[in-house]
């Protein structure tokens, strides 16, 4: 009777090992060359999350790295500029909120977000006199004091910003120096721009419009709403806004 025939040996792994090492010893090479003054901080987080997600992977053979895992990287970096914009926003937004205190509270400014960017809220009424265009400047010099220091402070620059005019639908008097709400809310929004740039804003990130009644915030059937439709939105552009 001939001799049993030997079971194959199970392959071996201890290439895993010096496999290990070479991807190691590359990573430690690239972490040489990389010089952290060349790089912006969006593509600094995007390394970070690459080297965090390579931290907790474990060594299986050509499988160590799922499609799932890569696909969910490969989302997070794509967002990470976006999330970088809405971080200078949020920061933009609690400078705001800590430097217009007063007038927040006064009820003659109010800051808000919405798909544009930051607004901020200048309510006419306090503004300006009713069917003028002229700013109340004694009343309001304080309060665009701080409106220039804010567009003027490092979080603002590069960024564009867009002056808007609203009013209410109640027609211009025939007096008025107006020919309709459309002159009336442009003239309104180029004013506030004029005292900023007398305040030493820079022009050129500025642009103006003027809406008439076309975008009111509630509908006009209250005095109430109609004071809050009367209104100048001084806007923190996003990019996709420009």
């Amino acid at each position: 009777m001939g001799k049993k025939a030997r079971e194959p040996q199970k392959p071996s792994t201890a290439w895993q090992g010096t496999y290990g090492d070479m991807i190691t010893l590359m990573l430690c090479f690239f972490v040489m060359l990389y010089n952290p003054s060349e790089i912006d901080p969006t593509q600094l987080a995007t390394i970070t999350q690459s080297l965090q997600m390579q931290e907790t992977e474990t060594t299986s053979g050509g499988l160590s790295l799922s499609a799932g895992r890569l696909c969910d990287l490969g989302n997070n970096i794509n967002s990470l500029p976006s999330v970088e914009k809405g971080r200078s926003l949020s920061i933009a937004k609690k400078k705001a909120v800590s430097l217009f205190a007063p007038d927040i509270k006064s009820n003659r400014i109010s800051i808000t977000s919405d798909e544009r960017g930051l607004v901020i809220t200048l309510a006419s009424d306090s503004f300006f006199d009713e069917g003028s265009a002229n700013l109340n400047i004694d009343q309001t010099r304080d309060t665009l004091l701080r409106l220039s220091e804010f567009f003027k402070s490092d979080e603002m620059k590069g960024r564009r910003f867009r002056i808007e005019g609203h009013t209410d639908n109640t027609p211009v008097s025939y007096e008025s120096e107006f020919l309709s709400n459309w002159e009336l809310s442009t003239a309104r929004s180029t004013n506030v721009l004029h005292y900023l740039a007398d305040y030493g804003v820079n022009e050129n990130q500025f642009s103006v419009a003027g809406y008439a009644d076309t975008r009111p915030k509630f509908s006009n059937d209250t005095p109430e709403a109609r004071a809050y439709n009367r209104r100048v939105d001084i806007i923190i552009l996003d990019e996709g806004h420009f």
